[in-house]
């Protein structure tokens, strides 16, 4: 396995480990690389059910990731109104939404080809 496989796992993880530690609902990774001219190499996606709950999330997120990988996200966009949080990881970019904004935008279905893994979470 090589550096690079290891880390990202890792940071998905751990990425995943700070959604559920604030009860984020629908988990889903895209596994984009198989996909020609795609931006990065994974996308995390789930939903929080308020604004708070958006920010509470990618808070969570943060924290983690900076305490487990020593990693911070290349870039943040959204937090102002927490409707659709994007967290971008390089490799790995989080899209953290509230339930009808990603129902507006069905990122799922315009990434299609990629291949899915839906994360059951115990809540």
């Amino acid at each position: 396995m090589t550096k690079e496989k290891t880390s990202a796992d890792q940071l998905i993880t751990t990425i995943i480990a700070g959604i559920e530690e604030v009860k984020g609902k629908e988990i889903t990774i895209l596994d984009l690389r198989d996909i020609e001219n795609t931006v990065c190499d994974y996308f995390i996606v789930c939903e929080g059910t308020s604004n708070t709950q958006v920010n509470a999330i990618v808070n969570s997120i943060q924290k983690l990731v900076s305490k487990t990988t020593k990693d911070k996200p290349w870039h943040i966009e959204g937090t102002d109104n927490a409707e659709w949080v994007l967290m971008d990881y390089v490799n790995v970019v989080v899209h953290v939404f509230q339930k009808h904004i990603r129902e507006y935008y069905d990122i799922e279905s315009l990434w299609g080809d990629a291949k899915t893994t839906q994360i059951e979470t115990s809540y």
